[in-house]
């Protein structure tokens, strides 16, 4: 059952973002990780064992951590090309159908992404910009209690459409058939089955069987964001992935059993995933209190559901859509749902969420799978200042400057003034001399 919030409860609760930047842990975690890595151990800690590890001893240490945390002997962490091979041919062609279209898609929104190289003569001489792919990406594709295809292709093919030359996977040993036929259907054949911290620290780091990456990007669970975490700097890094979240918006027009549907959606990822209402019927949240509890007994993850509704989910009655948006707008939300008469209307209001979907029919499912974005977007409120992954994820801009002598010579004595005021008296030299040479 999803309970029904008031609006000042709510406030100091499900809808209150921590600023401690702490990641949120599940109960229980910190006494299994003490049991692996000893006495007093914290995720942070045994994150920082494991890449200080695999920094030191390379494929030596992925053994054992493979060994210890996945409980596999792997011969060698590649997964051969045949083996792909195999995969594909099996897929039952439904679900290759699936795959293909899926990919048409999310390919034929991202190559609509512009990537400007642009030059102008309008500031003396040349300035302008250059944009090249970064030469090698690693992706992480999530592989425990749900394999997730979808994920390596919303990496995968953006990185593609920049131009990335070279595309790395790591996924958790023993794939299931479905991510090995999802790569090579989308054209990569670089995978290796290496889970958790220790693909984030063989990819960061390289080892005698992984080359190291430029950037990492992909979901991942609470081992795979900390290791991210603590790996940014050496790698560049997409984000920086927590619980995933649903907000949906509705108005009494609303049909509860679609929103009971998008909410049970959410909440089945994880115990401490968020699936949040705010709607300006009483009503229509009373219907979709008892839709959840009706499509809950038909569901294979319930325990997941009721854990995440019970803690982090919830229904909040709001007095108008002015004040649903005003919510939205401060929890900057992964996914904003708008399951309103007049989305568009309501759509100028909202300035912070990852992905926001128009109406009903524009669901968030869609999005996870087949609508053309990709599906990693931000979480934990960094909605406010991060954007989904997208093509320009994998490129660098870099800046051209080639002014003309008279502009130079313009420019020095101000760049001069500016070093001086900064009392770095080098700077305004290197800058002075060229303003006396053009003077001679």
């Amino acid at each position: 059952m999803i309970r029904l919030v008031e609006l000042d409860q709510a406030r100091q609760t499900i809808l209150l973002r921590s600023r401690s930047g702490r990641l949120s842990f599940p109960e229980g975690l910190t006494a299994d990780v003490e049991l692996l890595f000893g006495p007093g151990a914290t995720p942070e800690s045994a994150v920082s064992q494991i890449l200080d590890s695999v920094r030191r001893e390379g494929d030596s240490a992925l053994h054992h951590w493979t060994r210890v945390l996945d409980r596999t002997e792997l011969e060698d962490f590649a997964v051969p090309q045949k083996v792909l091979d195999v995969a594909a041919e099996a897929l039952a062609p439904e679900l290759a159908n699936a795959l293909d279209l899926a990919i048409e898609r999310i390919r034929d929104f991202h190559e609509r992404q512009p990537l400007p190289d642009w030059q102008t003569d309008a500031l003396g001489g040349t300035v302008g910009q250059r944009v090249t792919a970064i030469e090698r990406v690693g992706v992480y594709v999530p592989g425990g209690s749900a394999p997730l295809p979808s994920s390596l292709l919303m990496s995968v093919i953006p990185a593609q459409v920049a131009g990335v030359a070279e595309i790395a996977l790591c996924t958790p040993p023993q794939p299931d058939p479905v991510i090995l036929a999802a790569a090579k259907r989308c054209g990569v054949s670089e995978l290796y089955q290496v889970g958790g911290a220790q693909a984030v620290a063989a990819m960061a780091f390289g080892t005698e069987s992984i080359r190291p990456v430029d950037k990492i990007v992909g979901a991942g669970n609470l081992f795979v964001t900390l290791a991210k975490q603590q790996v940014y700097g050496i790698v560049g890094l997409d984000g920086l992935a927590g619980p995933t979240e649903t907000m949906v918006i509705a108005d009494g027009e609303a049909d509860p059993a679609w929103v009971a549907a998008d909410l049970l959606a959410q909440a089945e990822h994880d115990v401490l995933a968020s699936a949040i209402l705010l709607t300006t019927s009483r009503p229509l949240a009373e219907a979709v209190q008892r839709a959840v509890a009706i499509q809950l007994e038909n569901l294979s993850r319930t325990e997941i559901i009721v854990q995440s509704l019970a803690h982090r989910g919830g229904i909040v009655v709001v007095p108008d859509l002015e004040t649903a948006a005003a919510l939205a707008n401060a929890y900057a939300p992964e996914h904003l749902c708008l399951a309103v008469r007049q989305p568009a209307e309501l759509l100028p209001r909202l300035a912070h969420a990852g992905g926001i979907f128009m109406d009903e029919h524009s669901f968030e499912v869609l999005g996870d799978y087949v609508a053309g974005p990709s599906h990693i977007m931000p979480t934990g409120g960094s909605a406010r200042f991060a954007s989904p992954l997208n093509v320009l994820d994998f490129v660098k801009i870099t800046s051209i400057i080639g002014l003309d002598p008279a502009t130079s010579s313009a420019l020095s004595e101000t760049a001069a003034l500016l070093a001086e005021a900064e009392r770095l008296t080098a700077h305004a030299a290197a800058a002075q001399a060229r303003r006396e040479a053009s003077v001679e």
